[in-house]
C-alpha cells in the first residue's frame, strides 16, 4: 500500500495512491492517519473523494512528534569520511519546520555558503513502543519514505553538535509516499537502489543493503531512549557521495535542482532557491 498526504483547496488530506489517482482517508495527513489501531485496513478499504496524480504533496508526515537522524550509517560514506565503523548508532534530530513537500523548493539560507545533500531512506512508525524486541520492532515499522538531509555544513561543523546545520527552515523534503515494507524487497529492511543527482550529475549512488543499522536496529535503539508514536520519522542515514567529502567540495547554489529517489519508493525534484 501507498499513503500520501495530498494538498487540496480545503487543506491537506490523507491518501492511499492507486494507480490512477489519490483515494482521500478521511485524515488531515498520514501521521495522523496512522494513530488509528486499525490503519493499515481502514485505509486499504476507505474510498472517499479522488484526486489525480498530479495533486500537489504537502510532507508525508508534515508536523511528526520526532524526527530522529542517523549519522555514519552506510560503511562506504563512514569510510569517505575518514571515521571508524561505529558500535552504536550516531542520532541527532530535526523540527517539523524543517519539512517541505516532495516538489517543494529548498530555501538557500544566506548565512550558509555550505549547504550539502544527503539522500536518505526514511522509516515512518505505525506503533506506539518502548525498549522493542526484534519483532516489536518490525512490527512497529509503518512503512518507508524517501528524505534529503540538506545540511548547512558550515554550521554543523561549528560545535561538536549537529543540530544547528542539519535543521535549517524549508531545508528537508519528505515523501512522496509511504510505502508499507510487504510492497519492497527485505521487508521491514529494505534493499533498494538509492541515489541523488544534482542538475541531472550524479552524486550518490547505493543501496540501502548497505547500512550499518537496520531500520529494526533503529527502532529498537531510538526507543530504548523514549516512546516512539505514529508518524515519527527516523532518517536512517546517508551513502557516500556527498559534496563535503569531494576535493575539492561542492554544495548547492542558487538554481540548482535537487533530485533524490529510492527505487521502489520514489522520487524528490526540488528546486534550490535563495532567499
Amino acid at each position: 500500500m501507498r499513503l500520501a498526504t495530498i494538498r487540496t483547496a480545503n487543506g491537506t488530506r490523507a491518501a492511499r495512491q492507486t494507480p490512477n489517482a489519490f483515494i482521500e482517508l478521511g485524515y488531515a495527513d498520514v501521521g495522523e492517519l496512522l494513530t488509528r489501531a486499525d490503519w493499515p485496513t481502514y485505509a486499504a478499504e476507505t474510498a472517499g473523494a479522488a484526486h489525480p496524480l498530479s495533486v500537489g504533496l504537502a510532507p508525508l508526515v508534515p508536523r511528526p512528534g520526532k524526527i530522529l537522524c542517523v549519522g555514519l550509517n552506510y560503511r562506504t560514506h563512514i569510510l569517505e569520511m575518514g571515521r571508524d565503523l561505529p558500535a552504536h548508532p550516531t542520532l541527532f534530530a530535526k523540527f517539523a519546520e524543517a519539512l517541505i513537500g516532495p516538489y517543494d523548493p529548498v530555501e538557500l539560507a544566506p548565512e550558509s555558503s555550505c549547504v550539502d545533500w544527503e539522500a536518505e531512506l526514511a522509516v515512518v512508525i505505525g506503533r506506539t513502543v518502548r525498549r522493542a524486541t526484534e519483532a516489536q520492532a518490525a512490527a512497529a515499522i509503518a512503512g518507508f519514505t524517501v528524505l534529503n538531509d540538506v545540511t548547512m555544513r558550515d554550521w554543523q561543523f561549528r560545535t561538536k553538535e549537529w543540530l544547528q546545520g542539519k535543521t535549517f527552515e524549508a531545508t528537508t523534503p519528505l515523501g512522496p509516499v509511504l510505502v508499507t515494507p510487504d510492497e519492497l524487497p527485505g521487508g521491514v529492511r529494505p534493499e533498494l537502489p538509492i541515489s541523488c543527482t544534482v542538475n541531472d550529475e550524479l552524486m550518490q549512488k547505493a543501496d540501502t543493503a548497505d547500512l550499518l543499522f537496520t531500520p529494526t536496529d533503529l527502532v529498537r535503539y531510538a526507543s530504548t531512549i523514549l516512546t516512539l508514536r505514529p508518524g515519527d520519522v527516523i532518517a536512517t542515514g546517508t551513502p557516500s557521495g556527498v559534496g563535503h567529502a569531494r576535493t575539492p567540495a561542492r554544495y548547492l547554489a542558487d538554481g540548482d535542482v535537487l533530485s533524490t529517489e529510492i527505487t521502489g519508493i520514489g522520487h524528490l525534484e526540488n528546486l534550490v532557491r535563495k532567499i
